[in-house]
């Protein structure tokens, strides 16, 4: 059936509308050139330009917590059986743990062979820097989980609470399973609400350019060339450190376990890299990375539990970044720590990084108030990252999209909730994703997605 149809779309749609698509990005990357031209040209106009990048990314964000209800709801709803989908929320994050120590590990020696801070000086204006660093929105780990309750079952939506929208999705996933026959037509509303939404993000993906022009602009802008220079070892040295983690690690694994080459899987998310570059936030992706996961062959709980949980407990990036950002900071301060006191710090740290899930500026403000809980001393030398803290959540957010990319194929292999046949397919181009709808339709009637997706549960079970 599948074949019977892709003549009749393939030749048509797809070509002409991955044209303007195509138009798009070149747009975005010509954007990206032009604000890094303004910056170094008008540093002070170029900062005063930050609100337009902030605009774009909070129109993305503004559409992650619908995409992720309707997601999950309907590949929950579709699931026959519930301890399929426990399963794979435990597997994703024992995953989670393990890759942040490795992070956390990689980081570690890394900033260890570098000692990046030595011979760095602290001034006064350093350290009010620093001391300003310190966010009190940061939240214990016991306010983090009370955090993921609700206040009532619509604030999830209202607040755009990543985890809360989760909680309220996976509640609804699962009473719409156990309605069973009855809750059908509740099911095909929240997929035409899912069509909706998906075709918003399409029209506001078209703000892109101005957005990534604004946030380039202010970026660079901010920072100037004094500080990338002073600071070009830290930030060089945290590059190559997430470029060997990627590629060693993530690629690595990709090919043992799903035998798949982490280039080709790049390739294919090439625009929503492009878009994280561009506006230096993971979460701008976020919305395309759900879509573009189903459409590679990975079942919908996988995709709906794996990339939001991933997006606040798989922060590859912000480990490596607080590892070798302690160090630096250490060194710089003249008091640099022995690996004994190190590991108590950065375990820490990757405590506390599940309270920063959400918090803007989460990599620096993460930072800053685990050192104010740990190690106070070493607060007063956040100040010296400031200055180039943009440019390394650039390699923050790009590391922890791709993590979370490689998680999501992962888990889909480890729970059998992945379609081999058509990652092929789509990897090689034969099947290419619709950039209008972001979304595939595989029957004239709404109704029969989630009625397929619970046979192939079945059969897979």
């Amino acid at each position: 059936m599948a074949a019977a149809s892709s003549p009749d779309t393939a030749p048509a749609a797809p070509v002409a509308k991955r044209d303007r698509t195509h138009y798009l990005y070149i747009a975005v990357i010509i954007a990206v050139a032009l604000g890094i031209a303004v910056g170094l040209a008008a540093p002070d106009f170029a900062v005063e330009l930050k609100p337009i990048g902030t605009g774009f990314v909070n129109l993305i964000k503004m559409m992650i917590s619908p995409i992720i209800f309707c997601t999950i709801v309907l590949g929950i709803g579709s699931v026959r059986k519930a301890a399929k989908v426990g399963a794979v929320g435990g597997i994703a994050l024992v995953y989670f743990l393990a890759m942040s120590l490795v992070a956390l590990a990689i980081g570690l020696v890394v900033g260890n062979i570098l000692e990046p801070g030595t011979g760095l000086a602290l001034t006064d204006a350093v350290k009010d820097a620093g001391h300003a660093q310190v966010d009190a929105e940061a939240k214990d780990t016991t306010e983090f989980l009370l955090g993921v309750i609700p206040t009532t079952i619509v604030s999830a939506f209202t607040e755009g609470e990543v985890l809360q929208t989760l909680l309220i999705a996976l509640l609804a996933g699962f009473a719409l399973q156990a309605m069973g026959p009855a809750g059908q037509p509740i099911l095909r509303g929240v997929e035409h609400i899912q069509r909706l939404v998906f075709r918003i993000l399409a029209m506001v993906m078209w703000a892109a350019p101005i957005g990534a022009f604004g946030a380039i602009a202010a970026v660079t802008g901010s920072a100037g060339l004094d500080a990338l220079k002073s600071l070009a070892v830290l930030m060089l040295g945290f590059y190559v450190t997430c470029f060997l983690f990627v590629f060693l690690v993530l690629g690595v694994l990709l090919r043992v376990v799903a035998g798949l080459n982490v280039l080709t899987l790049f390739k294919y998310l090439g625009r929503e890299f492009l878009l994280i570059l561009s506006t230096s936030s993971s979460e701008s992706a976020l919305p395309r990375l759900i879509a573009k996961m189903e459409h590679l062959g990975v079942s919908k709980p996988v995709v709906g539990i794996t990339v939001p949980t991933g997006y606040s407990f798989n922060l590859d990036g912000t480990m490596i970044y607080m590892t070798m950002a302690s160090l630096f900071i250490a060194d710089a301060m003249g008091t640099p720590m022995s690996i004994g006191e190190q590991i108590p710090l950065l375990l820490f740290l990757l405590v506390a990084s599940k309270g920063a899930a959400g918090v803007t500026g989460a990599g620096l403000a993460t930072l800053a108030g685990g050192l104010q809980s740990h190690k106070p001393a070493l607060v007063d030398g956040i100040g010296l990252i400031v200055g180039i803290d943009r440019f390394m959540s650039e390699a923050r957010a790009l590391t922890n999209f791709a993590g979370n990319a490689v998680a999501t194929v992962l888990i889909g292999t480890w729970t059998k909730e992945i379609d081999r046949e058509r990652v092929d397919q789509v990897l090689a181009g034969q099947l290419p994703f619709d950039e209008k709808t972001l979304l595939d339709d595989h029957g004239d009637a709404p109704a029969e997605v989630p009625e397929q997706g619970g046979e192939k549960e079945l059969a897979k079970a």
